[in-house]
């Protein structure tokens, strides 16, 4: 597949071929959020998960509700000017870059994902302000040393760094290796970076996401697992938690009259 023109995205591995007989994760999320960058693989499995598991729709609004605050809090009240994004998914409004660069032009940005779909969109996503950057790596959120490498060319990994991973550890089925990608990332950046994650659960009233999950992996791909507020809350060991600690990602810090509870788990915390 031809890269758009124009497009200066790197490569730190390889994509999928895309294959619009399966449903992607990155397109049906898009599906739940009312986007038209899908196939009808991808309406398809998500119209049946979204019988089995009604909420899904509001966990993916939620979640994305929770990035558009966490960028907020760290760009204004934390005084974050950089962000590696990973698992971006497909640019819809308000993404990472956007959401920070409004509150400071400087801020600089780095998407990470391996969605050949993503790829084709890449030039919505390194728009940027004047005074700032953005880029999109083609990598693999298994291999944390390669992105940070291929990061490295936008970022200054000397300086405070947010690592934003929103629903995509959910795609490493081994809870020890997803741990073990966390550590390296957090490990490569200076104290003062910070860690922002969301994770399905079948706690919070998710119970339905286990056959919706099972489903899934029959039908869609990538593998997707959910975990206990325990083992998420494993991610971010050492790390110093920012208030309200590891909740529903829709309480945390929400606006006023939306903070309806869905079974997706969200936290922020600091490197001391």
């Amino acid at each position: 597949m031809s890269q758009p023109d124009g497009v200066d995205s790197r490569t730190a591995g390889g994509a999928q071929r895309l294959d619009p007989e399966v449903a992607h994760n990155a397109r049906v999320w898009n599906y739940w959020l009312g986007g038209k960058d899908n196939f009808a693989s991808d309406r398809a499995v998500g119209d049946h998960i979204r019988t089995v598991f009604p909420v899904i729709g509001d966990v993916a609004r939620a979640d994305r509700r929770f990035l558009a605050r966490v960028v907020r809090f760290l760009a204004a009240e934390r005084g974050v000017r950089q962000f590696l994004d990973i698992g971006t998914g497909l640019p819809t409004a308000d993404n990472t870059h956007q959401l920070a660069q409004r509150i400071a032009p400087e801020s600089r940005v780095v998407y990470v994902d391996n969605d050949p779909m993503v790829l084709v969109h890449a030039r919505a996503l390194l728009t940027s302000s004047a005074e700032g950057a953005t880029d999109y790596l083609d990598a693999d959120v298994h291999r944390p040393e390669q992105i940070l490498a291929a990061a490295a060319r936008t970022l200054d990994l000397d300086r405070p760094v947010a690592v934003m991973l929103l629903g995509i550890l959910n795609f490493v089925a081994d809870t020890d290796q997803a741990t073990e990608i966390v550590r390296r990332l957090m490990d490569a950046l200076p104290a003062g970076s910070f860690l922002a994650l969301t994770h399905p659960t079948v706690e919070l009233g998710g119970e339905a996401n286990v056959a919706a999950m099972a489903f899934w992996n029959e039908h869609a791909a990538p593998p997707i697992r959910a975990r206990t507020g325990a083992e998420i809350a494993g991610f971010f060991a050492g790390l110093d938690w920012v208030e309200p600690g590891l909740v529903s990602c829709a309480r945390w810090r929400p606006v006023e009259g939306d903070d309806t509870s869905v079974p997706q788990y969200g936290g922020v915390a600091r490197k001391p």
